[in-house]
C-alpha cells in the first residue's frame, strides 16, 4: 500500500465515534501573508482505521491514500 510521492502527517485524533474511521487533527504554522506573524492552524481529516484502535487524544501518523469513502483520503499508519 506504500506509493511514492504519498502525504504523509502527524496529528491528534480527535473523534472516535465512527465505524473504521477516525478524525485527526492536523496543526501547521503559517505567516501572514500581509503581517507576517506566524499563526498556528488546525486542519481535520478523516483518516481510515480498520481494527477501531485508536482513542480520542492519541498522537498517530497519517498517510494519503486512495479514495476510500466521499471525504476519507488517509489512511492511519500508527502511533508515534
Amino acid at each position: 500500500m506504500l506509493h511514492l510521492g504519498a502525504k504523509t502527517l502527524k496529528g491528534e485524533v480527535v473523534s472516535a465515534s465512527m465505524k473504521k474511521t477516525v478524525v485527526v487533527s492536523v496543526g501547521r504554522y503559517v505567516q501572514h501573508p500581509k503581517y507576517k506573524k506566524y499563526m498556528r492552524t488546525t486542519k481535520r481529516y478523516k483518516a481510515h482505521d480498520e481494527k477501531g484502535e485508536y482513542k480520542v487524544g492519541d498522537k498517530v501518523l497519517i498517510r494519503e491514500c486512495r479514495p476510500l469513502s466521499k471525504e476519507k483520503r488517509f489512511v492511519v499508519i500508527g502511533k508515534y
